[in-house]
């Protein structure tokens, strides 16, 4: 830990009060509802897809990505390689269905077709989902901005916050599109400059790292056999491909911003260059993670410091005869998170920390920013307009936005507080939320693609696909007793089997259906 020097604190609030700048600036804008939520279809394609990209790029990809692939490997970027997939399903069926709509809300849809307790469902999952994922994108950036700048990690939430809310309620959509393409352009450069150091660091420069990584089995993508127990190639291919149908095809975050463009064909071209940027960029973080395990073999004395610094984490109150042996037995998975933010802390030079620490406040800040919006749209339309009062005036309509994008962003960062002393409660919420979740894909896929599934079906389906999840989810923590009872997939296989239960049982279900009238004409004919 370190106080942070005052060029790079003045790089810091610069970039802070420009965000806020921006909220002012486009809160002269935003007169009506239809301009919070959508910049009345004004945006231009390639800013709506660089801010997708963003919102794809938050501070756990940032941080995360490379402490990954300097434990294990590349096998996580299979999940990046998904995407142009799960982009052509996205433009070629969900962007063409919304624009035809022009619902806002991407939940809006399942009410006409299974009734009020679908599009209820949706909602209840993306809300929560929002909030513990925004409370977690706060406890992240707070942990690593603790580490780099002294300061406590509840003021730094507060702080980044405050300022997070002034922007998304002044300025809408438009200022949080606007502020997203340049926290990309942001962080991509704040990578890059992070890359070029380590290089730097490294004894013989890339063709040394890249010896190091083959020795090391680092650029590995995963057994290529055909296992589901474990994460193998196919488990993260099929993963990343329902969890990138997931995002393009139902998430608010993604679906509010097609909205935002003049046509259906700029919304489509905006999700495209969201990928042929965000692949290219992944890959960079995972080429960070992998240039940082050289850099660190090469020095193994900053390595100790690491795992010394991990173990006492482990052992609070430990001797340190008992924290050097806990230390020797660590491997890279278990203190791949800390190297980052480790060199960051004592090799990059003043004024570029700077740049680096605005670079991971926009990771997290363009995801929470978006999520704040797209949850207040979410409230507005689907539960208050729909439970409480229906016939609002555009002023009442606009205040309610900005009382609820307000609440959201509170909520994100309260949650994220409360992460410091009780982060095992929190886990159980992310893995309930992830539960009910899990099934809000396979549910807008059997709307979408069985036109004549009813009500009754596609409920009982989703009861089916939720006894599944679960089973999936607890099903480990059996006794041996009862081992033949476990879950024997791999848990990435949840969301995939989750939603293919959800969508087959609804189509099997309809087609019983049809099946029932057939044979009681031939049983009366019989008779």
């Amino acid at each position: 830990m370190k106080s942070l020097p005052f060029i790079d604190l003045s790089i810091v609030i610069a970039y802070l009060a420009g965000m806020v700048a921006v909220g002012v600036y486009f809160s002269r804008k935003n007169t009506s509802a239809d301009q919070f939520t959508k910049a009345s279809g004004r945006i231009p394609g390639w800013a709506i897809g660089i801010s997708i990209y963003a919102t794809f790029l938050s501070s756990n990809t940032f941080l995360g990505v490379p402490g990954k692939a300097f434990g294990s490997n590349w096998s996580s970027f299979v999940f990046s390689v998904s995407m142009p997939f799960a982009a052509w399903v996205a433009t070629k069926f969900f962007i063409p269905f919304y624009r035809s709509t022009g619902e806002v809300s991407a939940y809006t849809h399942l009410e006409h077709r299974f009734g009020p307790w679908a599009r209820t469902y949706a909602v209840i999952c993306f809300l929560l989902t929002q909030l513990a994922r925004m409370g977690s994108i706060f406890f992240g950036i707070a942990l690593s901005l603790q580490a780099l700048t002294g300061y406590p990690m509840s003021t730094i939430m507060v702080v980044v916050g405050i300022c997070i809310v002034l922007y998304t309620v002044m300025g809408g959509m438009e200022a949080v599109i606007w502020t997203e393409v340049v926290q990309g352009v942001i962080k991509t450069i704040g990578a890059l400059v992070i890359l070029y150091l380590v290089v730097a660091g490294v004894s013989g420069g890339m063709p040394s790292i890249i010896e190091i990584g083959k020795t090391n089995d680092k650029f590995s993508l995963g057994t290529l056999a055909p296992d589901f127990t474990q994460a193998s190639f196919w488990v993260i291919l099929f993963y990343g491909f329902f969890m990138n149908l997931n995002n393009f095809g139902m998430d608010q975050n993604y679906v509010q911003r097609y909205h935002t463009t003049s046509s259906a064909k700029e919304a489509a071209g905006s999700v495209w260059l969201c990928v042929y940027l965000y692949v290219p960029v992944s890959m960079i973080f995972f080429l960070l993670g992998t240039c940082l395990f050289a850099y660190y073999q090469g020095n193994p004395e900053l390595l100790q410091t690491i795992k010394m610094q991990v173990a006492a984490e482990k052992l609070p109150g430990g001797t340190t005869d008992a924290i050097t042996n806990l230390a020797a037995t660590l491997t890279p998975a278990d203190y791949g998170d800390k190297v980052m933010p480790h060199f960051m802390v004592n090799k990059v030079p003043v004024g570029l920390l700077g740049l680096i620490i605005a670079a991971i406040m926009s990771a997290a800040m363009s995801t929470i920013s978006s999520g704040m919006n797209a949850s207040a749209t979410v409230f507005s339309v689907d539960i208050y307009q729909k439970y409480i009062k229906s016939d609002l005036s555009p002023k009442q309509s606009l205040r309610l936005l900005y009382i609820a994008t307000t609440a959201f962003g509170l909520l994100g960062m309260v949650t994220g507080i409360a992460m410091i002393g009780v982060k095992s409660v929190l886990d159980v919420w992310w893995m309930l939320s992830g539960i009910f979740a899990g099934g809000m894909l396979g549910l807008f896929l059997l709307g979408m693609i069985s036109k004549s599934t009813k009500n009754t079906e596609a409920l009982t389906a989703t009861i089916i696909g939720i006894v599944v999840i679960i089973w999936m989810t607890f099903s480990t923590q059996l006794p041996d007793t009862y081992s033949h009872w476990r879950n024997p997939l791999h848990q990435n296989m949840i969301m995939v089997v989750g939603t293919l239960t959800i969508f087959l049982a609804g189509v099997l279900l309809t087609r019983l259906r049809r099946k029932e009238p057939v044979e009681k004409d031939v049983l009366l004919h019989s008779k």
